[in-house]
Formats: structure tokens, C-alpha cells, sequence
């Protein structure tokens, strides 16, 4: 059987994605945490941006999430988790997008990490940030709202798919959040979606297995490589 490796740093939202679909799918591999080589020679190796996750399987190595879970979920059997129908498919996609562009830039760059990661390293939130961030998350959970309230299950009706699995970590993290706290309870579709996903065993398994947060060490970097400036 061929190797499955999947590279990147326990708290990394895109990474939480992939893990998420390796878990629902049932797909064994092995997690190797690059924290300590994030930037260096051996890290941009297996990804030129500086980012993660990478994915190996055997000798195929894939980095940006949407290209990692699209061959997670057509090179391992069990259920699919894409539709085969393509407009379907093409409001999966859709929801992707919008996770990649409206939601994690949002929820993570902005409020997460002045709320959690910066703090959590001895560097002051940077107000204007958030502020500038909480318009945008509104935004963005008055358009799952508008997706969700028609009762249905998850962002596409009663199929789980690839796009719930998006959704997920970013949402997660900034529930951590005192803004996300005050924020969720106006979104009662979004919070029963939310509460369903965090209960899926798929969900569970995985939390069990993650250790504790830690401070995310190269985030120091972060403060002067790409935060935001208002």
C-alpha cells in the first residue's frame, strides 16, 4: 500500500480541512507536524509558497487544499463526498469559494488570529483588524443563514459534501472567539448546522486525536509577513 502522508501544523485551518475528509473516508495516514521547518528549505521543498497542508501518496505530492481533498476523495474509495450531478457540484464548489474568499481571510486572518494566535505570543490584537473584519463575517453568516433556512441538513440539502468540510474549521475557530460567541446565536440555521457538523463522529474522532493547542510558534513571523493593515 502506498504511503499517505499528510504535512502541516496541528492548529492550521486548511490542514484541520483535509484532516476532516481523510477521517470521514477512513483513509489511514500518517500526520508529520513541519511547524519547526515552516519556511525553510525542507518545507518549501514540498510547497514554493510557504504554506500548508502538502499531501503525499506514495511518490504524488499535492499541495492547496481544493486539489488535496478533490483527489482524497476520487483516489480512496467510500462514499463520496463530491456530487456527481453538476450543478451540484458546481454549488459545492461555489461554497469553497466562498470559505477560501469571504470566510477564512475574515473569521482567521483578521479576528482569530488578533483574538487568539497573536495574544497567545505576547503581541497586542490590533483593533482596526477586527473591526474592520466583523462587517464581512456578518456577511458571510447572513449568506450561510440564507442557505440553511429552508431547514436542510447541510449547504447542499441532505448529502454531506465537501463544502460542509470547508466550512467547519474556520467556524470552529472563531467560535473561540469573544466576537464569535456575541455573533452566532443571530444565525440560529447556521448554529444548528454548526452543533450537527461538531457532533458528526467524523468530527469527534478527529478532535480526540488532536493535541491541545499550543501557540503556533511561526506565527510570529505573521505580524509583519501578512497581517492586515488599516
Amino acid at each position: 500500500m502506498s504511503e499517505t502522508i499528510l504535512y502541516g501544523f496541528p492548529r492550521s485551518t486548511f490542514v484541520n480541512i483535509v484532516r476532516l475528509v481523510l477521517t470521514h473516508k477512513e483513509v489511514a495516514y500518517t500526520f508529520q507536524d513541519i511547524e519547526p521547518m515552516m519556511g525553510k528549505p525542507e518545507h518549501l521543498a514540498l510547497h514554493p509558497f510557504n504554506r500548508v497542508p502538502i499531501f503525499r501518496h506514495g511518490d504524488f505530492v499535492v499541495y492547496e487544499t481544493s486539489a488535496i481533498v478533490s483527489y482524497i476523495d476520487e483516489a480512496f474509495e467510500s462514499a463520496r463526498l463530491t456530487p456527481q450531478d453538476p450543478r451540484a457540484r458546481a454549488r459545492m464548489n461555489q461554497w469553497i469559494g466562498v470559505v477560501n474568499s469571504y470566510v477564512y481571510p475574515y473569521m482567521i486572518y483578521h479576528v482569530t488570529h488578533e483574538r487568539l494566535v497573536f495574544p497567545e505570543l505576547g503581541i497586542a490584537s490590533d483593533e482596526k483588524v477586527v473591526a474592520h473584519a466583523l462587517p464581512k463575517v456578518e456577511t458571510a453568516l447572513a449568506a450561510v443563514e440564507r442557505e440553511l433556512a429552508d431547514g436542510r441538513h447541510y449547504l447542499l440539502g441532505p448529502e454531506l459534501t465537501i463544502a460542509d468540510f470547508f466550512l467547519l474549521p474556520s467556524t470552529f475557530a472563531f467560535s473561540l472567539t469573544e466576537e464569535g460567541r456575541a455573533m452566532y446565536p443571530k444565525y440560529p440555521a447556521f448554529c444548528r448546522w454548526w452543533e450537527r457538523m461538531e457532533s458528526l463522529p467524523t468530527t469527534q474522532k478527529l478532535r480526540a486525536i488532536l493535541p491541545p493547542r499550543q501557540p503556533i510558534l511561526h506565527a510570529r513571523e505573521w505580524a509583519n509577513s501578512h497581517r492586515p493593515k488599516y
